[in-house]
């Protein structure tokens, strides 16, 4: 059995983009556009490929993505072209969109305490010539949050451990279950098992049910389903949170049309915002909201003058820079004040990773070709 795999630029998902010991929690709180700086949708394009299994629930990420790409009329955060992913691309300056492996294998999470989605995951990751390049790998529940047992989420969660030491290059994201009106008791309870479990043991969680527990103004539904609908203590169905949103705002401008499974087109649209939070997370960005990391992040230049590493527009002020080859292993770090613009190395041929982090904490990572 293969447990290790070659990874390159994956290598911010270890060692740069994450502090140590901190898990990344994709929630209500990602589900907007506007704080995504444009550097980490450009690096979440360069350096990620996901594989993503599922089905019908899972697939509203999906939906919403795809119609996401090309919607330069919203209103608030929307940056361009930058939006798209492989199977569904849109044209734009950047000139590259995200990788997904989309369906790379069929099913979903299965019910209480099935694994056949891990032996489908390590087939493909060991003899599918495909997954060369995955460093993330996604599953979602399609109703199996819904009547599991506390054992069979106890077998997902160390299941999903083992893969992780199986295959350390690569990060598995964690998912919660739609939400279930008729199962109210039993999918909270379940979630929260995740949610603790992924917290404590510093996991990567795309927290489904939470994002669609709240609208965009942050009203949240304490007894909802999966189509937005919401009801009183009794089950009494008092509306749909969705579609009232949607018809006070102005579409286009507040909201877009999509068609996701079992829900409505403003669910789709949250679970795509949080899904570029995750892919922008994996990929470098701290989740700093309104920053572009550092103070004009994306005015520092970084490139090589032979060995020597050069840094161009740099902040006044203490500056470290932290060297990392593609393995994630720190090789050159050192202190620097702003005025400071070179720094020599010996560094061998290769691709390297060079983060410069200001002394209130924020940074950016550039990738330099030393030849």
């Amino acid at each position: 059995m293969k447990t290790t795999k070659l990874f390159f630029t994956v290598l911010l998902l270890s060692a740069i983009t994450t502090v140590a010991g901190q898990s990344i929690i994709i929630d209500h709180h990602c589900a907007k556009l506007e704080p995504i700086p444009v550097w980490a949708l450009e690096q979440a394009a360069e350096s990620l490929h996901i594989a993503y299994g599922h089905t019908s629930h899972g697939s509203q990420l999906i939906t919403g993505m795809t119609a996401l790409a090309g919607q330069d009329t919203l209103l608030t955060g929307y940056k361009g072209d930058y939006y798209c992913w492989d199977y569904y691309p849109v044209p734009g300056e950047n000139g590259s969109c995200i990788d997904i492996d989309d369906y790379f294998k069929p099913g979903d999470l299965g019910h209480n305490g099935d694994t056949q989605w891990a032996e489908s995951t390590r087939d493909y990751l060991d003899n599918d010539p495909s997954s060369t390049d995955i460093n993330v790998v996604m599953w979602s529940w399609c109703g199996g949050c819904s009547d599991n047992t506390v054992e069979g989420i106890n077998i997902y969660l160390n299941t999903m451990n083992q893969l992780e030491l199986d295959y350390p290059g690569i990060r598995f994201v964690y998912m919660t279950g739609h939400r279930d009106i008729w199962s109210d008791d039993t999918l909270k309870r379940n979630n929260q098992l995740i949610r603790d479990y992924c917290v404590e043991n510093n996991k990567v969680l795309f927290d489904f049910a939470d994002i669609e527990s709240y609208d965009p103004d942050g009203v949240y539904y304490e007894f909802a389903n999966d189509n937005c609908d919401y009801y009183d203590e009794d089950m009494n169905k008092l509306g749909n949170w969705a579609i009232e949103w949607q018809d006070m705002h102005e579409e286009g401008v507040d909201w877009y049309q999509c068609s996701p499974a079992h829900t409505q087109a403003l669910n789709g649209n949250l679970k795509a915002y949080a899904s570029w939070w995750l892919w922008c997370r994996l990929a470098g960005w701290d989740g700093t909201v309104g920053t572009e990391t550092p103070d004009s992040a994306t005015d520092i230049l970084v490139f090589s003058r032979g060995k020597t590493i050069v840094l161009k527009g740099m902040p006044q002020g203490p500056i470290t820079v932290a060297v990392f080859d593609v393995s994630g292993k720190k090789v050159l770090s050192k202190n620097m004040q702003g005025t400071t613009d070179a720094l020599p190395s010996d560094l061998k041929t290769g691709v390297y990773f060079i983060r410069v982090q200001t002394d209130n904490g924020k940074y950016c990572t550039q990738k330099v070709i030393i030849k």
